[in-house]
């Protein structure tokens, strides 16, 4: 298998949501993704704050590295069609880097052979999958590769095409609510979407965003 064929699982043609898949790890993977993969651990866990599909709902996994694709591949099983949305640039070998790529890379060829066994419809509401330790900017000396990213507005759908198909409510989960989503779904919320948000052990709550202005130079 090759990292466009395991693109072509998770960004079926025919999906509504697959122009969000973002290609940058799938170029990426190469044979140490899939060593990884043979001898890495992606069980995939049980879900504790939603029991069934909810059609006018999306959600977002915002855990660390892999995680998040394992509880995507969970969610895929309630009904949802997962999205991967990450897009960091992988290390040079040998290097260290902020963010740990390959524990992505290597997820999504399990999740893409997991995703394989699951029949979803055509319309399946999506979750969308990223990895939060993308905002790791610390530096322990100049030889870190410094390879940290935000979500910006274009990686996810507008509140209108959202409330085009239906959907009316998102669901953050995550240890926490990161300030890149929160400036995301400010508008979401101000289009009329409902945003709730769950630390995964407890049902979703509504949360009221507030405006981040951005900083001067």
């Amino acid at each position: 298998m090759t990292g466009k064929e395991v693109y072509k699982i998770w960004a079926p043609f025919e999906c509504k949501w697959a122009d969000w898949v973002r290609p940058v790890p799938f170029v990426q993977i190469d044979d140490e993704d899939f060593k990884i993969y043979r001898n890495g651990n992606f069980d995939i866990p049980k879900i504790n704050y939603l029991n069934e599909l909810k059609e006018d709902t999306a959600i977002i996994v915002d855990l660390p590295e892999h995680y998040s694709i394992n509880e995507g591949i969970a969610l895929s099983r309630l009904g949802y069609r997962p999205i991967p949305v990450f897009n960091g640039t992988a290390q040079t070998k040998g290097a260290r880097a902020t963010v740990d790529n390959h524990a992505v890379e290597s997820g999504l060829i399990f999740g893409g052979i997991e995703l394989q066994k699951i029949e979803l419809k055509q319309d399946a509401p999506p979750v969308f999958l990223t990895d939060s330790n993308r905002l790791n900017r610390y530096k322990l000396d100049i030889s870190i590769f410094d390879n940290s990213w935000d979500l910006y507005h274009q990686d996810l759908p507008s509140a209108e095409y959202f409330l085009k198909n239906g959907i009316d409510k998102v669901i953050v989960r995550g240890n926490k609510f990161n300030k890149d989503l929160k400036k995301i779904l400010y508008r979401h919320q101000e289009k009329g979407m409902k945003i709730y948000f769950t630390e995964g052990y407890e049902e979703p709550k509504e949360v009221k965003l507030k405006q981040i202005k951005e900083a001067k130079n």
